[in-house]
């Protein structure tokens, strides 16, 4: 833990803060539909027409219930058109342009998984980018939904602060309005400007067909032999033949990569252009291009803290909000870092420098901080990118990204989705706070009676339901990815407590919506594709829906004018029962898993055993 790393921590802090407020302002004009703001010369008249051809009238406003149909018919129709894009990929016009180098078509499966994921803002990829979507598919089944599944979500977010600030009210806004304005005024001009800052760093963005160079030394490697029907040749004794293989050519990627990172990072999407993701030198290129990337992945989520105090017009409860999420953060740093930097004592024991700390599966121009701080980011946010292997951290280091994702990545979070999961657990907080002083849990003068706890209960449950079950029944069951025989194994390449790291930690990002991958897992298999797709939209809509339910139900209620008894909602007391209340649920609910994954192996690594 060196004096670069705080240095570090210190700007990225001092950014976050000093855009907070000038960002969150200017989310308070896109989120009004009748905001004006510096954009709107260019992009007012492209709403109006975007609103004509859609036959939207801006200024009717939706009940919850219409709010959330109209979502979940956009989310299906937009899954659709992507499913139908990447099982056409190899057949669509255009191919020496868009498909130059001539990708197959995307199987059923891995369409269906790669399809949920996006239009749920998860972005997990069981496959790898570069070998397996075209350009085409990158640019318009992705990076589309990288826009409008960010969209959604921040649309999600204002239609909760508006049922909080509202009175006696049946509407909390219109959602196709919410996701034309946040799309327009606020992702497209900030990504048109990130991806040209990221091209000057040295990004390419382009639609060259892959080059290819000579490596200097050629590389040679023992592979299972072939036959010509592409099945492993055996020997008498029914084990594999192997042959060996001289590769002495590197594929070097090219591509519209930069416009896609840039909403890559700021939608908290996370899905890499390659399969190395923000490791790859392409999509990472310098140590500003990394703080930028990591900055961008906060920089929504944060501002839409101060968005939530001036509409609630209680700007301390904003802030409290945002140092709820900052120590949280900072919390996830601290650990990750320190058990990263200490290294791993079976190393050192043959010979390497504790000094160097743990720098397997790490870039070497980003070092152990730069890869401590991105993984504890991204998997505070339901970004997904990763600039590391995760499965090659300390069994104590790689805790924190799981428990960051199982507290439902409140901490900054998603775009939108970090607020309205941190709202649920300030309705929770303020329950529990009513129930200790006996009297009707009031929030920003709502009373918080048994059916926002509910439903407040529901959004906490389903995560749970989903990362648990799916989980055990994969751990169990041994239907991951086909092996050499056919038969089915359970997909993992690690044993005992990793192994099943690797299984909870999959089920944990596609439920969290988050997409960063552990590793050493075979996950492009039915098994894995079907039930972590279904893991995608269990952690999204089942948790959406009564999230909007919740908002309407607050915009209908009658404002309480404040008491001796009102438990204050800003300061530290309110911000400590906030951190108490996430700690505490998070505790209760995934520590038994924990332990079963990276704490037991963080103690049988003590006592020199690895997996």
């Amino acid at each position: 833990m060196n004096t670069s790393g705080w240095i570090q921590l210190i700007l990225f802090t001092a950014a976050l803060l000093l855009t907070a407020k000038p960002l969150g302002l200017y989310l308070r004009k896109v989120l009004d539909a009748n905001g004006k703001t510096f954009l709107d010369p260019v992009m007012k008249p492209i709403e109006r027409l975007t609103y004509k051809l859609t036959g939207v009238d801006p200024k009717q406003e939706h009940d919850w219930k219409r709010y959330a149909a109209a979502m979940l018919l956009f989310s299906l129709v937009s899954m659709i058109f992507t499913y139908a894009i990447l099982r056409l990929q190899a057949v669509l016009p255009f191919q020496s342009l868009f498909n130059p180098q001539k990708l197959a078509a995307v199987s059923e499966h891995l369409s269906f998984n790669t399809a949920a994921s996006f239009t749920t803002n998860t972005n997990w990829q069981s496959y790898a980018g570069e070998s397996t979507m075209s350009y085409f598919s990158q640019m318009v089944a992705l990076a589309i939904h990288n826009f409008v599944s960010a969209a959604v979500g921040i649309g999600i977010a204002a239609a909760l602060v508006r049922g909080i600030s509202r009175h006696t009210a049946e509407t909390i806004g219109n959602f196709w309005v919410d996701l034309t304005r946040v799309t327009y005024y606020l992702l497209l001009p900030i990504c048109v400007v990130l991806a040209i800052v990221l091209v000057s760093q040295g990004m390419i963005q382009n639609f060259k067909p892959y080059d290819s160079a000579a490596l200097t030394e050629p590389i040679k490697a023992q592979v299972e032999k072939k036959n010509a029907a592409g099945e492993a040749v055996k020997d008498a004794e029914g084990k594999p033949v192997t042959e060996e293989q001289v590769t002495d050519t590197q594929t070097i990627v090219q591509g519209p990569m930069a416009s896609q990172i840039a909403i890559k990072m700021l939608g908290t999407n996370g899905g890499g252009y390659t399969n190395a993701n923000a490791a790859q030198p392409f999509e990472n290129p310098t140590p500003l291009s990394n703080f930028l990337q990591m900055f961008a992945i906060f920089l929504i989520p944060s501002a839409l803290t101060y968005y939530l105090g001036r509409t609630v017009r209680n700007q301390k409860h904003g802030w409290a909000v945002w140092a709820a999420m900052f120590v949280l953060f900072f919390a996830g740093v601290m650990v990750a870092w320190h058990y990263e930097a200490a290294g791993n004592p079976n190393l050192t024991a043959l010979g390497v420098d504790p000094a160097d700390g743990n720098m397997e599966g790490k870039e070497v121009r980003f070092g152990i901080f730069n890869s401590a701080l991105f993984a504890t980011i991204t998997t505070d946010a339901s970004c997904g990118a990763v600039n590391s292997m995760h499965d090659s951290f300390t069994p104590m280091g790689g805790f924190v990204p799981l428990l960051n994702m199982q507290l439902g990545e409140v901490v900054f979070g998603g775009v939108g989705a970090g607020l309205y999961g941190m709202l649920i657990y300030v309705v929770i907080a303020v329950f529990i706070a009513g129930l200790m002083v006996g009297r009707t849990p009031e929030y920003l003068g709502k009373k918080i009676e048994p059916k926002d706890i509910k439903m407040a209960s529901f959004v906490i449950l389903i995560l749970a339901f989903s990362i648990l079950g799916f989980s055990a029944w994969a751990s169990v069951s041994k239907m991951g990815a086909p092996d050499a025989t056919g038969a089915l194994t359970d997909g993992t390449n690690n044993s005992g407590p990793h192994g099943f790291s690797e299984i909870l930690y999959a089920y944990t990002s596609c439920t969290a919506n988050n997409g960063s991958a552990f590793g050493g897992i075979s996950a492009n298999a039915i098994w894995y594709n079907t039930t972590l797709g279904f893991a995608t939209l269990f952690g999204r809509f089942a948790m959406i829906v009564p999230i909007i339910a919740l908002a309407g139900s607050l915009a209908r209620k009658k404002s309480v004018p404040e008491s001796a008894g009102t438990f204050p909602v800003s300061g530290p007391l309110f911000t400590s029962l906030v951190v108490g209340t996430v700690l505490l649920v998070g505790a209760l609910t995934f520590v038994p898993a924990l332990v079963l994954g990276p704490v037991v192996e963080h103690f049988l690594m003590h006592a020199g055993n690895l997996f």
